[in-house]
């Protein structure tokens, strides 16, 4: 007998040799990678930092810097964050008045790393680095991040110029990636950039 479906009941259904038992393990591993590869294949790293870097200042005069969080910047990085940082000092390259951030707040459970670009206290681009969440990954995609372009923070302020629209789905990572953008206006507006230079 070969390896083709044999009746005999309609309970009696079922796949009959190798072959059959293959077609239908094949089936089940395709059936299970379309539920499982959406969520896997969208965490991840999606650029480096080093690579975020160079392309923020392709001249490669940026000079990697720090700035400390004490005093009244310590209390304004709670306000932004809801929570004091992990560190006593971040760093940033800067270029003129052009200072790039890469920072990283968690969003429900994971690390979300950010890359934030400032030209003259507005944003000039904002991307995704890594997403290691298993849901949320959506803000990695322009439609979310393209909504940061120009934004400002008003002096003696923390918050953002502008609503950004949410993500059915993606609340903490919205919120986490919105309080990155607040923060690195916050950081870049206490730094002291060279005078007359916009």
């Amino acid at each position: 007998m070969d390896s083709t479906w044999v009746s005999g009941t309609s309970s009696d259904l079922r796949p009959r040799g190798r072959a059959g038992g293959i077609a239908t393990g094949l089936v089940l591993i395709t059936l299970l990678s379309w539920v499982a590869l959406p969520a896997a294949a969208d965490r991840g790293v999606y650029q480096t930092p080093e690579d975020f870097i160079a392309r923020s200042f392709p001249t490669g005069k940026a000079k990697a810097k720090a700035i400390w969080i004490a005093g009244k910047l310590k209390e304004e990085v709670r306000e932004v964050l809801g929570h004091d940082l992990d560190r006593l000092r971040v760093r940033y390259w800067m270029d003129g008045r052009r200072t790039a951030w890469i920072l990283e707040e968690i969003g429900k459970e994971e690390l979300i790393t950010v890359g934030v670009l400032i030209d003259a206290g507005r944003i000039e681009r904002l991307n995704i680095l890594t997403y290691r969440e298993s849901r949320g990954w959506e803000v990695r995609f322009p439609f979310f991040t393209d909504q940061f372009r120009g934004a400002v923070v008003a002096e003696n302020a923390t918050q953002l110029d502008r609503g950004i629209d949410g993500i059915s789905g993606a609340t903490l990572s919205v919120r986490a990636v919105r309080g990155l953008a607040r923060l690195a206006l916050v950081l870049d507006r206490n730094l002291e950039h060279p005078r007359g230079e916009s």
